[in-house]
């Protein structure tokens, strides 16, 4: 058994070294890769004039039960994942009892239980708050979570969880 585990050891050592070896060599014929200057340097990405992001089943002042369902509405740009660099393109964040404003629109949005993240392209999420009053909020992020400029957000509602 003890052999066995050397071997095994030995075996898997020698595959990391040989893949070490192999990422780290320079081959004159391969072309470099590169990327896009906003893939290197994230920063905040224009949106086009008039986008616009809403809640589409939620209405300010309104009750639910928990869990409910919150369907996120955009017109004047589409839907990419986070990380796929499309013009006129983004992910949702639905902000609970959170808010961005200033220099924090500037920074990756947050990623805790007040700033949920859809990046994978979601439109629509089942979500489960505590009894009472909350204030959410919708925030289309760029390919890196950064707000657009100018930011594409919902009005701010509140709704009661009963």
């Amino acid at each position: 058994m003890l052999n066995a585990i050397r071997i095994t050891f030995a075996l898997l050592a020698a595959y990391f070294l040989a893949t070490i070896t192999f990422s780290s060599a320079q081959t004159p014929s391969a072309p470099a890769q590169t990327q896009s200057p906003a893939q290197s340097m994230p920063g905040q990405t224009p949106s086009p004039s008039g986008a616009k992001v809403y809640f589409i089943n939620l209405k300010d002042g309104q009750e639910v039960s928990s869990p409910f369902l919150v369907q996120f509405g955009l017109s004047g740009m589409g839907v990419a994942p986070a990380g796929v660099e499309k013009p006129n393109t983004g992910h949702h964040h639905l902000l609970v009892d959170a808010s961005l404003s200033g220099e924090a629109l500037k920074q990756p949005i947050p990623m805790d239980d007040t700033h949920r993240h859809f990046g994978n392209g979601q439109t629509e999420a089942m979500i489960t708050l505590l009894p009472g009053k909350h204030s959410l909020q919708l925030v289309l992020g760029d390919w890196s979570h950064i707000a657009h400029v100018p930011p594409v957000t919902s009005d701010v509602i509140t709704v009661t969880v009963r």
